[in-house]
């Protein structure tokens, strides 16, 4: 027998139990499925069983492991009835492209024809395998013999990627005899796989997926609200194209080829390229007086700014750099949060009339003393620092808000133009499996963060979905009213930022609840070769968090 301690209350079960018996036996108290466990930190499949004494914890699609291994399976459920239908002789591959309006953008090659009939059978194979409860099997196998496996089987991507991993064995998954190989775990069978939708899309087609908001409901796509973010992704697809860099497995073959400076500089001679875009289009009407950059965190929006300065100086204008945090209420007049912490995210934190009164003023001629927030004081100064514009000036204005028309109110809408910056990852590991765009900015932030203000890897992975909720109210939903877009990712970064990570997440006690995020990434780093960071140029976007840039961020 072993002691198995659940929310606190031990009972005893039988060597061999399985999680999956101990999980329909708690289901009743639980709103959604469960789908996966943690075994004293760690996750485990529900088909694993009991072995010792342990501490076990439930999770759901609220949670985020739980709905990444829903998605997980759900792409993988997809894969099946798509080669299914379609035929493996039709298919050279199927790609998972990237994330857009909170489903997965998917496009098959080949010479399959893809059209709506075709689609709406593979829903329907999709279903009919819901309802048998195909089992989800796993194997271990050597990895030369996966890399065979793959090679046979047409996917060179991942035939390419296990040339590098360090690790002499590969988990594989199957359903009903169709095999591949996914980063991360899967549900105990199909029958799990209850949610999904799939909606033609351009050249592909979106597979649509609950969210951990509500696990039980599939999100509608629309499209309408997705064009100017859909364009950048895709142009992002086409250039790790172009530089034949599309996959995790590519650019370690071009690391370990000694190329990695060539494939370095042409990816910043393409920011640049697109920076210098944006500055032109700027400069084409002097009427803009006010450049507007919001995006997510880490997206290396500070950069950006200095580097579209730079640009626009080129076009003939003169730059002035504003910091919309230099707004903030006083700190004794901030809003908080639940928990009694301050709430730097929302609107309210920042004096929006004090803005609009001087930005107005500066439009119309007049010299503005300009604020500076004193982080330390949580007071807002003025220093003597008086700026007037003249016909040549153009303000370039940088905040979480800038894409929101309320903290602008009174500006007239010509004479904004407004830029989106985020950090679109371009590289996958494989075709079907994708980077969230997310994880390399969490990635970022940890190593910026311990750099700048000495925070752990764990304050940063536990405040990091305040973040993102902040960002999802904050950002996202105005990110479409972009004048223009900017990917900030480069197709190398992870490898650099690899070396300064990984000390940082070793160093998270494996009794903390952030360990197991940590074990995750540790497992998605180990995918990548390392690259030295000598030679990334010193106005990089990625020196901004792993320091010796030019630039003051």
């Amino acid at each position: 027998m072993a002691i198995v301690t659940i929310d606190g209350t031990k009972k005893q079960y039988q060597i061999g139990t399985t999680y999956q018996d101990i999980a329909k036996e708690y289901q009743p108290q639980y709103e959604d499925e469960i789908l996966l466990v943690g075994i004293n930190g760690k996750l485990r499949e529900l088909h694993k069983t009991v072995q010792f004494d342990c501490t076990l914890q439930f999770f759901t699609g609220k949670d985020q492991p739980g709905i990444q291994t829903y998605h997980r399976s759900a792409i993988f459920l997809m894969m099946k009835a798509f080669y299914d239908v379609a035929g493996s002789e039709n298919i050279e591959k199927v790609t998972v492209d990237f994330s857009l309006g909170k489903g997965y953008y998917i496009q098959p090659h080949g010479t399959v024809e893809l059209t709506n009939e075709l689609l709406t059978r593979v829903l329907t194979r999709m279903r009919q395998y819901v309802d048998q409860k195909i089992p989800i099997m796993k194997r271990s196998v050597n990895t030369d013999d996966a890399i065979e496996l793959f090679h046979k089987h047409r996917m060179y991507d991942k035939e390419r990627l296990f040339r590098y991993r360090r690790v002499s064995r590969v988990n594989l998954y199957s359903i009903g005899g169709f095999e591949d190989y996914f980063y991360g775990y899967m549900v105990q069978n199909t029958g799990y796989i209850k949610y999904f939708n799939i909606v033609p899309y351009d050249e592909g087609f979106m597979l649509m997926l609950p969210q951990k908001e509500n696990p039980k409901e599939v999100p509608v796509f629309e499209a309408e609200k997705k064009q100017k973010l859909f364009k950048v992704l895709k142009e992002s697809v086409k250039w790790g194209e172009r530089l034949n860099v599309s996959h995790v497995g590519a650019l370690n073959e071009v690391i370990a080829a000694g190329d990695i400076n060539e494939l370095l500089l042409i990816q910043e001679a393409l920011q640049e390229k697109k920076i210098a875009e944006i500055a032109a289009r700027i400069g084409s009407d002097r009427s803009k007086k006010f450049v507007m950059i919001a995006g997510p965190s880490s997206s290396g929006k500070t950069t950006f700014s200095h580097r579209l300065s730079i640009q626009l100086k080129a076009q003939g204008m003169i730059p002035h750099p504003i910091a919309v945090d230099d707004y903030f209420v006083n700190r004794v007049n901030s809003p908080k949060n639940p928990d009694g912490s301050y709430n730097y995210e929302v609107l309210e934190c920042l004096d929006i009339d004090q803005f609009n009164k001087d930005m107005t003023a500066l439009l119309a001629g007049e010299t503005v003393e300009m604020p500076r927030y004193q982080f330390k004081t949580g007071e807002r100064e003025y220093r003597g620092d008086y700026l007037k514009l003249g016909d040549d000036d153009i303000l370039v204005i940088e905040g979480i808000h800038c894409l929101n028309d309320k903290l602008s109110y009174s500006l007239p809408k010509e004479s904004k133009f407004r830029v989106y910056v985020s950090a679109l990852t371009q590289l996958n590991i494989d075709e079907h499996n994708r980077i969230p765009t997310t994880d390399c900015r969490l990635i970022r932030r940890m190593v910026r963060d311990a750099r700048t203000r000495g925070a752990s890897a764990q304050d940063t992975i536990r405040m990091w979905s305040t973040v993102r909720e902040g960002e999802e109210a904050y950002i996202f939903p105005f990110q479409e009213s972009a004048d223009m877009m900017f990917n900030s990712a480069t197709v190398y970064e992870l490898s650099v930022l690899k070396q300064f990570a990984e000390p940082l997440l070793f160093g998270i006690p494996r009794e903390s609840p952030e360990y197991m995020e940590a074990k995750r990434l540790l497992k998605f780093l180990d995918y990548f070769l390392g690259v030295n960071s000598e030679d990334i140029p010193r106005n990089s976007i990625v020196r901004e968090f792993i320091g010796g840039s030019c630039f003051r961020v």
